[in-house]
């Protein structure tokens, strides 16, 4: 019988793990075996193997996209193995490597235009995911940004629905995420963070840097509409199932992501944590977001409701707010519907093609 934390991870995550690309009798034959959370990793660390033999003996083979779809089953099964877990420092940072390299493989043969993005911040560099499409020659760029504990390795899905719409996706891992958290502790002025990416990209012809998106999932439904308020580069921005305020949340958070948070911000025990979430709030910041703003979320929600999520929809001059009323976080188990969406809106405001 699984303990609270391995049963808590089941029920609040099993729509994420599978609509980022996890396969779902992955998934259950997976932890169905795990009794405890310290055997989380481990557990997923062997599926994860079992992913990447297939991916060798496919390129042995020859067979690149056989190989590259394994290689990415893999990058998740590694990601996912460590998301919110955070037992041990050495074993989540071996994973977020591993899934980092299985990604790059994978982009090699699924993607080989993929290419890795850099930026200094601070005492760190940021990295980030760079694809394009095949046409047009210079598409609109939309930045992916990830929550809490999320990162670029997560999101080869949801930059295709982007991707097959004419806009290039930067995907890409901020302060206290993925490998750039292992530098970088959580900040609530995310804006620094876009800022840089962009800076980054300034010289490039081969994005439009005129017509920018945003779209973060998660605790990034509150950093991508932090970031516009304070980087006009941003011409349109959604955000899904992101809180108004973090801190205001934290009583009723599942105890493993504020484990997370306390890990990911650099705090020194869960009171400073607490503390440093309330830093996290659009409060006072959403009236200079004058941009198209997209703000969606789902009814049955239970990590961050719904209610936080239309309140940043109402304080925000353009703002529009959509609502499934079966969605849960991030709307994981309406993919279909949540993803078309938030794609077609950033193309209109981003081109205004009906292509």
């Amino acid at each position: 019988m699984p303990d609270t934390r391995v049963q808590a991870a089941i029920d609040h995550w099993a729509p994420r793990f599978i609509a980022m690309g996890v396969d779902y009798n992955d998934f259950a034959r997976t932890t169905a075996r795990i009794e405890r959370w310290e055997e989380w990793l481990g557990a997923w660390t062997a599926v994860a193997e079992e992913h990447l033999e297939l991916a060798a003996d496919a390129e042995a083979a020859g067979r690149r996209r056989s190989s590259g779809e394994a290689y990415l089953h893999a990058a998740v099964c590694l990601h996912f193995g460590k998301f919110v877990w955070v037992l041990d420092a050495a074993a989540h940072r071996a994973a977020t490597e591993r899934s980092i390299a299985a990604l790059a493989k994978a982009h090699s043969f699924l993607d080989p235009t993929a290419e890795r993005i850099e930026a200094p911040l601070g005492a760190g560099t940021l990295a980030g995911n760079l694809r394009r499409p095949g046409s047009p020659r210079r598409p609109p760029l939309v930045l992916l940004i990830p929550g809490l504990d999320s990162t670029k390795e997560e999101f080869f899905h949801w930059e295709n629905a982007f991707l097959a719409r004419g806009m290039a996706t930067l995907s890409i891992d901020g302060p206290g995420q993925g490998e750039t958290g292992f530098r970088l502790p959580i900040r609530h002025d995310y804006e620094v963070a876009v800022a840089a990416m962009l800076d980054a990209l300034g010289a490039r012809d081969d994005v439009d840097l005129e017509h920018v998106g945003a779209a973060g999932l998660s605790l990034g439904g509150y950093y991508a509409p932090r970031a516009a308020a304070f980087e006009r580069r941003i011409r349109a921005v959604a955000g899904i199932s992101g809180p108004y305020s973090f801190g205001e949340l934290w009583d009723d958070l599942p105890p493993l992501t504020r484990e997370a948070f306390t890990v990911k911000s650099g705090a020194r025990d869960e009171r400073d944590a607490r503390e440093r979430a309330h830093a996290l709030s659009l409060a006072g910041v959403l009236e200079a977001v004058t941009q198209p703003a997209l703000f969606v979320t789902g009814g049955l929600d239970r990590i961050i409701p719904w209610r936080q999520t239309a309140r940043a929809a109402n304080e925000t001059r353009n703002g529009s707010f959509v609502l499934y009323e079966r969605g849960t976080h991030v709307c994981s188990n309406l993919p279909y519907r949540y993803r078309p969406l938030v794609a077609d809106w950033m193309r209109d405001q981003l081109s205004g093609s009906d292509a």
